[in-house]
């Protein structure tokens, strides 16, 4: 039976997602495997963050039984499986379901939980880096005659967060505020071929951080995605693609990793462009001073 990569059918836009693929091909599985299927379509939102040895203890047959049926519909294991169920579940849960979900994924310490959670989505986004694609999007920021900044939803403080400290240094930075998808294009009326956009979104992905990074690429403009993996409807309109590790903590999203790829974009660019943030950082210095922005000590 040829084997179907994950990535092909885990996003909303696509043919086919996983709910619909297990549901497709439960006429051809065993009694056991039509059981597991029923109960994953059912529960998918649960299922999803179950151990094989979970998932076949609540449907009462054995884990062996469960990662035979991963094989069957199409995956290289039980890990691929889950993680292609987890893609859809993050991409289509409301938040009234992730509240349900809640206790599914965090322990009682909620501090601890929620803390190591975010150190195992950090190292997971250490492990899937590409230092290639980090410095292309060092590029595109330093060459753009502007630099348009964009996101939506939560993603919105990624955004916020890499315009500010790029306005502090740079005169050609433009936030583009969080508007409905006229009202974005409208702030990027003016994007060329010379500029570029940097857009972030994770799940649920926004509608309107796809249709800024169309505009842009239609533009010419060179578009730098910060998303979740590369089955994001944005990285196939991105040329260059910066993936970071992020999950649904009770109806909230966890940015910890998003949030360290910006910062580390902040720190390339003021490597590369040492001299000028220093000058332009002292006079923000005199300026602070003046204005008694700080509390002294």
């Amino acid at each position: 039976m040829p084997r179907i990569r994950w990535q092909n059918f885990t996003t909303k836009d696509n043919m086919t997602d996983i709910i619909s693929l297990i549901k497709e091909k439960s006429g051809d599985l065993s009694k056991n495997h039509v059981r597991l299927a029923d109960y994953i379509a059912a529960n998918h939102s649960k299922a999803a963050y179950m151990t094989a040895a979970k998932l076949g203890a609540a449907v009462g047959v054995s884990e062996s039984t469960v990662v035979r049926f991963a094989g069957e519909i199409g995956f290289d294991g039980y890990p691929e499986f889950q993680e292609s169920l987890q893609s859809y579940v993050k991409s289509n849960l409301t938040s009234c379901q992730r509240i349900e979900l809640t206790n599914t994924l965090i322990t009682r310490d909620t501090l601890k939980s929620v803390l190591t959670q975010d150190i195992h989505r950090i190292r997971a986004t250490i492990d899937e880096a590409d230092e290639g694609d980090f410095e292309t999007a060092v590029d595109f920021i330093l060459n753009a005659k502007k630099i348009y900044i964009f996101g939506a939803m939560s993603s919105a403080i990624l955004a916020k967060f890499l315009g500010g400290y790029l306005g502090l240094v740079f005169d050609n930075v433009v936030l583009v505020e969080p508007q409905g998808e006229g009202g974005v294009r409208q702030q990027m009326f003016h994007i060329s071929a010379e500029d570029m956009l940097f857009v972030a979104s994770f799940p649920r992905y926004s509608r309107t951080a796809v249709s800024a990074a169309r505009f842009a690429k239609e533009r010419g403009a060179k578009v730098v995605a910060l998303t979740d993996s590369e089955t994001s409807p944005i990285a196939a309109l991105a040329n260059g693609l910066l993936t970071a590790k992020s999950d649904m903590v009770g109806y909230a999203d966890s940015l910890v990793a998003p949030l360290s790829v910006v910062n580390a974009l902040i720190v390339a660019v003021g490597m590369r462009r040492r001299h000028e943030i220093e000058t332009a950082l002292a006079k923000l210095e005199s300026l602070w001073g003046e204005t008694d922005v700080y509390e002294k000590s």
